[in-house]
């Protein structure tokens, strides 16, 4: 079984990839990062995938994250990128642009699984779910254990507009939003999803999780326990390295 895997993550803003030593979620190489093309269609991002695993000279399976719905291989949803992603057979797309064979999956799934086998949710049964902060919401929620993909928590609508219009990591610093205010609002959201799915534990992740203790303790209400990330903004490369793996590893059986 493969010790390493190239993972890439595709957000709004940025694509970035690294090599992972899958025993522990480290970099095996230094990050690299491209700023995601405007408009983000599929073209443009594929070719982006590429020059990342051009860079890391690597010629072995990918894991590749995207920003929505994913199932066998078909993006069915683009919340935050061009909408000419809906309905694409994006992993073959990526496996011919490369060269490799790719495993694409939704990009806060594979930061949840990161998170619940390397991260705050390892060793952790019940109901979990883990929320990506950033351009917009991404969740991934397990029950013992178990991923319940595209679950796509980030569009519960809340006041008549999508929650992630309001309570992402963008929001906060497209409206200037102080930590208490935007605590506010996360906590208005946290508070819905807890009505609906009854979590006993909630991951923020995302980049601002770097800096959790400025608004985790202001969050108000929730019955849950609330953790920040432990992979950080990483855990979407390394949960992307995991679910290849993951593949290839069913693949030779």
């Amino acid at each position: 079984m493969a010790t390493e895997m190239l993972g890439i993550d595709i957000g709004g803003s940025g694509i970035k990839g690294a090599p992972v030593d899958l025993a522990d979620g480290s970099f095996t190489r230094d990050r690299f990062r491209v700023d995601t093309p405007q408009p983000s269609k599929p073209k443009a991002v594929v070719k982006v995938v590429r020059e990342i695993v051009e860079h890391f000279g690597w010629d072995g399976p990918v894991g590749v994250t995207y920003p929505g719905v994913v199932i066998d291989g078909v993006t069915l949803s683009a919340a935050n990128v061009s909408k000419h992603w809906i309905g694409l057979d994006a992993a073959s797309m990526f496996a011919d642009e490369t060269g490799r064979d790719v495993t694409l999956l939704n990009d806060a799934d594979a930061a949840g699984l990161a998170e619940m086998r390397l991260g705050a949710g390892r060793g952790r049964g019940g109901t979990v779910v883990v929320l990506t902060l950033g351009t917009g919401i991404g969740s991934a929620l397990f029950t013992g254990g178990v991923l319940v993909p595209n679950t796509e928590f980030g569009h519960l609508e809340i006041g008549g507009r999508d929650a992630e219009e309001r309570a992402s990591a963008k929001a906060r610093e497209d409206e200037g939003l102080g930590w208490e205010k935007w605590a506010k609002r996360l906590g208005v959201y946290l508070r819905h999803l807890e009505a609906l799915i009854s979590p006993s534990l909630i991951i923020l992740g995302g980049g601002v999780s770097r800096r959790s203790a400025q608004f985790v303790p202001l969050i108000t209400g929730v019955r849950a326990e609330i953790v920040p990330a432990r992979l950080v903004n990483n855990a979407g490369i390394v949960g992307a390295a995991m679910a290849a793996a993951r593949t290839q590893s069913v693949s030779k059986v």
